[in-house]
């Protein structure tokens, strides 16, 4: 199949499948005369487990750690286990830290209770100050809350 049916097959935008490509996560196909990419079932089988792991909020380096195991059938998984004990403590922290967030957020909309001008915005005069260490509202972002680009 080529690149477009094994997008629509697996859901997965274009770009995304080169980019996998370009990581290693997805071996690269075998190409056409033409040099059009040729996918098979187990570039849409290996694509649908890396799109699970990242629908879970797994890193790239995870995902490679998974897929080395995946492909050596015969190995033990207790390093699988570890990964994801790990994962999840990263997923609680983050839970966390998203919770902070939100209270600072709530926090930072209570300033500014009903519409007005937006010169007497409670919201934008508070956005406004310097951001002050162990203040309610930090002004700022929680770090590891995004976990950068996704693809």
């Amino acid at each position: 199949m080529k690149i477009g049916e094994l997008a629509r097959v697996t859901g997965t935008p274009v770009e995304t499948i080169r980019y996998y490509e370009r990581e290693g996560l997805l071996a690269a196909p075998a190409r056409t005369d033409g040099n059009f990419r040729i996918y098979e079932d187990t570039h849409a089988e290996r694509l649908s487990f890396i799109r699970h792991c990242r629908s879970l909020d797994m890193s790239l380096d995870e995902i490679r750690i998974l897929l080395r195991f995946k492909d050596a059938p015969g190995a033990n998984c207790g390093d699988v286990n570890t990964l994801l004990d790990a994962h999840i403590v990263h997923v609680a922290a983050r839970i966390r830290e998203l919770r902070v967030l939100e209270r600072q957020l709530k926090s930072l909309r209570e300033q500014c209770p009903q519409a007005r001008d937006a010169a007497h915005c409670g919201i934008l005069h508070e956005l406004s100050q310097p951001a002050c260490p162990g203040a309610p509202i930090s002004g700022g972002h929680v770090h590891g809350a995004h976990g950068g680009v996704r693809k």
